[in-house]
């Protein structure tokens, strides 16, 4: 028993002057949360959570999420002791380019990593969809004696994280879904950059927590392990809440001179104080790095009980696979990001009538029809279905009740919506949308950015896209949404024109795997364009296409995206009989369409034609790339009005009037 009590305190210390050490080495980082909770980690990685260093992928593994992100070398420390894919040299390189061990946590980068985090507040909301993606496949595979997914997801959240507003929403939805899967240790250390949290945090986090439906304990010693240990089995013994184990801790602990500072929060503690710290917890202050072997062998062992774990899994899920051959056989497809074979078949198409169609309404026509033959789409909005049409309609809503529900009610929570949403996509075997209004998606950039990172593919779909929705007026009217999501990297935004383009939207989005979609729908009703006449929806797939050319060379080319397709139509017939020809340019992706060969583009945009007129009710920024020094822009340069939608469209001079006489001027 003394023995082991004594490697356990010196992988703590080992882990503890390794992260003191690479932040020294980088002259950058955060040592002092590394330094204190290291009892933390060395609990969660030795004790409670399932894990294969051989296979960090395993589906059935515990998730643990760094929401405090800033205090990764904490995870790196712990991923290369108990034997992932990471070495001392990686350490060693902590922060430096190309390095797999980067200032925060990155998925994808270093083996382990569940999900990027840095930004505070995110990785605790995405705790939360790593949750309801858990409950959901279990609730969908399980079966009697085949416990295939009951993971736990373990997340360390900091003050910081606790002072984000999105935080609040994703406990309160949390609580509300009784999340009892989930466990978060809370960094109770009452430090941040600008000093004592006391002066801008004095609240009752627990009574806070417990408000909102979650089981609480508190703990005064971090160092404690023993009660740790104790908390943590408490925790998952709770199946029906989400817990918090508030943890008191001391920033920095075992620096002489900086614990309990600020100044151990965000910057390397010196040389001088970095030979203290080894002197306290009794390493030669002269190496650096130093791993004994017995702590390194301890750490290894623990590591590899995991290869056993994943074995016996795998044998479950081999006597599943002979029993629910069809269950398997889906998840397994589902896993592997794979869609159905000949599910696009269930697309519908649109025939032109005199009725229009809302793209929105296309929108949830076309989830209607595909739900089925895509069990693993699931999503919701953020108290908006009836409005963005996106409930599934043949199907219930996932609740605390009911975990096989595929329609999800996010509550006015549009920040947690999106950060959950990525938590499901990080879910091999799930495809999740999120819905609210486009100006909303405002609620929503940190998610939204933090998957174009990661290239995971929630999507993200948004309705009332302009001053076509009209009424509601300036704040409800998105102007410069379209430009500011466009110049997000690894990200797709599509704006169709009409219900086809729609359904081939919904396409190009589901098999794309690499980087979130946005998906942009009309509030207002449109012509269904006739596809015997004009151009085909399915090249929606290449970005922008030739919906309506002229007869030889165009004088002028018109390009549009969206409502505004059907207003550069009717302006082409018009020019056409004043003997102006124009060919007409369908524009719903600009990422898309630069992903084309060059050939391609020039057979839509050919340099020799360089009097352009692209049309879109939002700002004109980014535009002037596609129609030249010679062509012009018809777009918004001011917030828009309450009013209704035909009235803004003439006020602002969306009409085709205006439309002609800017390509005349040109």
């Amino acid at each position: 028993m003394a023995s082991e009590k004594n490697i356990e305190q010196l992988g703590i210390d080992t882990a503890r002057v390794l992260a003191a050490d690479a932040v020294q080495k980088a002259n950058s980082g955060h040592p002092g949360t590394p330094m204190a909770l290291a009892p933390m980690g060395h609990v969660l990685w030795t004790k409670f959570l399932n894990y294969n260093p051989k296979n960090p992928d395993w589906a059935n593994r515990d998730r643990f999420i760094l929401s405090a992100g800033h205090a990764c070398m904490l995870q790196y420390a712990f991923l290369y002791l108990t034997g992932y894919d990471l070495t001392l040299d990686d350490l060693k390189d902590f922060r430096q380019m190309n390095s797999k061990t980067a200032g925060h946590p990155e998925y994808g980068l270093a083996p382990g990593i569940d999900v990027t985090t840095g930004p505070l507040g995110q990785g605790f909301a995405n705790a939360v969809g790593f949750a309801i993606a858990q409950k959901h496949l279990a609730a969908r595979y399980n079966k009697p004696g085949f416990e295939l997914f009951n993971y736990n997801i373990y997340t360390i959240c900091s003050d910081g994280d606790l002072m984000e507003g999105v935080t609040s929403e994703a406990a309160s939805l949390a609580g509300h879904l009784q999340l009892g899967n989930l466990i978060y240790l809370y960094d109770n250390n009452h430090i941040s950059i600008e000093g004592s949290t006391d002066i801008t945090f004095n609240e009752d986090v627990s009574a806070r927590f417990r408000s909102y439906g979650w089981h609480v304990q508190d703990l005064p010693d971090v160092n404690d392990i023993h009660a740790l240990e104790l908390a943590l089995i408490n925790a998952k013994s709770e199946t029906q809440k989400p817990s918090l184990i508030n943890v008191r801790s001391l920033i920095a602990y075992g620096s002489p001179n900086k614990s309990g500072t600020a100044g151990s929060h965000g910057s390397p503690l010196g040389p001088d104080e970095i030979k203290l710290v080894k002197e306290f917890f009794g390493f030669d202050p002269e190496k650096s790095f130093d791993v004994a072997p017995e702590v390194l062998d301890y750490y290894r062992k623990k590591g590899e009980r995991g290869v056993a774990v994943e074995e016996k899994w795998n044998k479950t899920f081999a006597d599943y696979k002979a029993k629910f051959p069809e269950l398997a056989a889906e998840y397994e497809r589902a896993a592997s990001g794979q869609l159905p074979e000949g599910w696009e078949a269930k697309l519908p198409t649109f025939e032109p009538s005199d009725k229009k169609i809302a793209t929105r309404a296309a929108s949830g026509k076309v989830l209607n029809a595909i739900a089925d033959v895509l069990p693993n789409l699931i999503g919701g909005a953020a108290d908006l279905s009836p409005s963005t049409e996106t409930d599934l309609k043949q199907y219930s809503s996932f609740t605390s009740e009911n975990r096989s529900g595929r329609n999800f009610h996010f509550g006015i929570r549009e920040h947690a919506m999106g950060s959950a949403l990525n938590g499901m996509a990080l879910t091999k075997g799930l495809i999740p949308f999120g819905a609210t209004f486009l100006m909303f998606s405002e609620y929503m950039r940190p998610p939204i950015r933090l998957a174009a990172i990661m290239k995971v593919a929630p999507i993200f779909v948004y309705t009332h896209d302009s001053i076509g929705l009209g009424e509601d007026g300036t704040t409800h009217q998105p102007v410069e949404q379209l430009a500011s999501l466009r110049s997000i990297p690894n990200i797709r935004v599509i704006r169709p024109a009409d219900a086809n383009e729609t359904a081939q939207a919904w396409k190009v989005a589901l098999e794309h795997k690499t980087g979130p979609t946005v998906l942009v729908f009309t509030r207002q009703g449109l012509p269904v364009l006739d596809q015997a006449k004009y151009g085909k929806a399915t090249d929606l797939a290449k970005g922008a296409y030739i919906l309506s050319d002229s007869e030889g060379t165009p004088d002028i080319i018109l390009i549009a995206t969206g409502s505004e397709v059907e207003l550069i139509l009717k302006a082409q017939e018009q020019l056409k009989a004043d003997g102006i020809k124009a060919r007409v340019v369908s524009f719903p992706s600009w990422e898309i369409f630069e992903a084309q060969s060059a050939e391609y583009k020039e057979s839509v945009l050919p340099k020799s034609v360089k009097k352009r007129l692209a049309v879109e009710a939002a700002s004109p920024m980014g535009w002037h790339k596609y129609v030249t020094d010679e062509g012009d822009i018809l777009g918004m340069t001011t917030f828009g009005e309450s009013a209704p939608a035909e009235d803004l469209y003439k006020h602002f001079g969306f009409t085709v009037e205006n439309v002609v006489a800017k390509a005349k001027a040109l």
